[in-house]
């Protein structure tokens, strides 16, 4: 038996609650208001302190069809304001941000070209509570879009609401980067993507570029005609079997291969985020887990025929308005005849796999359970995974404080060598090496937990928590002096170039892009009235090393161009340095009588003094001017 609740029970308990609620059913309702009288456009209606914005399903994209592959990175966009809490993300070795170039442009449509739109948009912020944004088909990737922009955005505007996004019959819209970078935000929550069990659309640009081909090309732009046409709320309209056929094929067979590789999700274009509900005649199951929402998005569709796959993206309205009886109803039903299992996880898969309307019995069951199953175990292992972490992190804290006490010490020496020169210049005692053991330690701590994060292994809002983000500031500014120091000290410099280049380990860039992204608290722009425990630039060492070899090579460089290139070096640095003095922005053993930085700071005095015996040459320079 499973030591924990099921996930599923709290799915089902999530898809009883948004369709308990008038969201679901408001939402639907001007949703098909705008497919018949606004196609192309959106209608706004205004529930007390609730103003829903609903997108008609009936959208012009130019080039569908050729572009159902063409991802664009949101950084490149004409509007990329409006999304610049996203643009951090993806940094480094992970792909940018990207969204689908077609659906993208229709939103900037709304945006850019329609200050309507964008007027209205800010009335609304300023007089309602809660927006939801909302749409049928193509015009649920502009509520989602829409959605996005708002959250992005909630900064600029004084009074922000809460923002809320329901979809229906959705196609899927951007990559794998921007569904990390929503959980990352914490922005999940926000979005709700309600999809029948055999609904194509959803599907249609579910699968790898590779096997985007004419024939899918020549498909998708009879579909997009068809869903683009004023009789798309017709259901007798008279759609050419052989093509529905085809079409169903077609995309069937990209799910099937996709689903072949790495879990069904290798090499997949475009992924989904937020929660999903699955709708069928049986009832409703949400699952907010991707690697899930793939394969039930595989698995069910696969179950279905051509003809349903047209017709269950016409058939929202039943759905909505049926979903919530079904499941109050259902439950009731298990409970009064003794049919839910006794544990709590097997009786929330039974509820999901029977929400899903599959039977026990159907040859599928099988694998929609072991996907159920997956998702769940995929949830929980997260935060398990964080909180080992966690527990990892109290057992090195010791090796941490042996560092802290080890910078103590050297600080109040009598040789006033500093933290930095004096584990650089250390001999063979074990305190020494005592420390340089720690040193490797916690590297290799953190070198483990960046892996994890990186493998999907930790929760994705991990490098929000300001736990993580403080204890990995700190070490960085306690121990990176120490990897600096290692380097010089081994001569690495000379084989590899200066540490700053060529030297750094990716874990401290990594660590700087967490403190930047963090929340600036007011007390953090104080200014200091003494030095800093740490100096607050942890490659401030670095910098000294790439400063004195300059210094050094002044005295005995000849070329002019390489001249004023070191002159421009040393003035750089002598400017920053002073800066970081004077704000006590640096630790005790920057300003030791002995250490390598007050070495230089006393050279450089001395060079500027023979300078000025001979003005003629260096007049430039004595005057301010970098140039000798």
């Amino acid at each position: 038996m499973e030591p924990e609740a099921s996930s599923f029970e709290s799915g089902e308990m999530l898809a009883t609650f948004l369709a308990s609620t008038p969201l679901l059913r408001e939402s639907w309702k001007l949703c098909d208001h705008a497919n018949t009288a606004a196609p192309r456009s959106y209608v706004t209606n205004r529930i007390g302190e609730v103003t829903y914005v609903a997108f008609s399903g009936v959208q012009m994209i130019s080039g569908l069809e050729s572009n159902c592959g063409n991802l664009k990175p949101l950084v490149d966009c004409d509007a990329k304001g409006f999304f610049r809490a996203l643009h951090r993300h993806g940094e480094g070795d992970q792909e940018p941000v990207k969204v689908h170039n077609g659906l993208l442009h229709l939103f900037l449509h709304y945006v850019i070209e329609n200050p309507n739109f964008y007027n209205q948009m800010c009335e609304i912020r300023q007089k309602s509570k809660s927006i939801v944004f909302t749409g049928h088909s193509i015009g649920g990737t502009i509520a989602s879009l829409s959605a996005l922009w708002l959250l992005c955005d909630h900064h600029s505007f004084p009074s922000t609401p809460s923002v809320l996004c329901i979809t229906f019959g959705s196609p899927l819209l951007g990559n794998e980067s921007l569904s990390r970078a929503i959980l990352q935000e914490r922005w999940a929550g926000n979005f709700f993507h309600v999809v029948a069990k055999n609904d194509i659309v959803p599907r249609l640009l579910f699968s790898p570029q590779a096997l985007i081909t004419p024939q899918l090309h020549s498909l998708l732009h009879f579909w997009h005609l068809f869903m683009t046409s004023p009789y798309l709320k017709d259901p007798g309209v008279d759609v050419p079997e052989n093509i529905i056929t085809e079409l169903f094929h077609a995309v069937l067979f990209c799910a099937e291969e996709m689903a072949k590789t790495r879990e069904g999700s290798a090499g997949s274009l475009f992924w989904p985020f937020g929660n999903y509900m699955f709708c069928t005649d049986e009832g409703a199951v949400c699952v907010d887990n991707t690697m899930a929402v793939l394969k039930l998005l595989h698995l069910m569709f696969a179950m279905g025929s051509a003809r349903s796959s047209i017709e269950d993206h016409l058939k929202y309205e039943s759905y909505v308005w049926e979903v919530s009886e079904q499941i109050s109803q259902r439950r009731g039903h298990m409970q009064m005849h003794g049919e839910l299992p006794e544990s709590s996880y097997e009786a929330g898969i039974t509820l999901a796999l029977q929400s899903s309307g599959i039977s026990t019995h159907d040859p599928i069951s099988g694998s929609v359970k072991d996907c159920l199953k997956m998702a769940r175990q995929m949830g929980r292992t997260p935060n398990l995974n964080s909180a080992n972490l966690a527990i990892g992190l109290s057992k090195i804290t010791p090796l941490r404080a042996q560092i802290e006490w080890y910078k103590a010490l050297c600080d109040e020496c009598d040789d006033q060598l500093g933290y930095y020169d004096t584990f650089k210049l250390r001999g063979a005692s074990k305190r020494d090496s005592k420390v340089n053991m720690n040193r490797i330690k916690l590297a290799r701590f953190w070198d483990d937990l960046i892996q994890m994060l990186e493998s999907n292994q930790l929760p994705h809002d991990f490098l929000k928590r300001e736990k993580w983000v403080n204890a990995s500031q700190f070490y960085k500014l306690l121990v990176e002096p120490l990897d600096i120091a290692e380097y010089y000290r081994s001569g690495m410099h000379r084989s590899k170039g200066h540490y700053l280049k060529h030297g750094r380990e990716r874990r401290y860039e990594i660590f700087d892009r967490w403190w930047k992204e963090r929340r600036v608290g007011e007390e953090e722009n104080k200014k200091r009235s003494k030095f800093a425990s740490l100096t607050q630039d942890s490659c401030f060492w670095a910098r000294v090393e790439e400063a004195r070899e300059s210094l050094d090579k002044v005295r005995s460089e000849s070329d002019a161009t390489k001249l004023c290139a070191l002159w421009e070096n040393i003035d750089a640095f002598e400017k920053y340095a002073r800066t970081m003095v004077e704000r006590k922005e640096v630790s005790r053993d920057v300003v030791a009588k002995n250490s390598s930085y007050s070495s230089w700071a006393e050279e450089w005095s001395v060079l500027k003094s023979q300078l000025k015996q001979f003005p003629s040459q260096c007049s430039g320079f004595l005057n301010g001017e970098v140039v000798p």
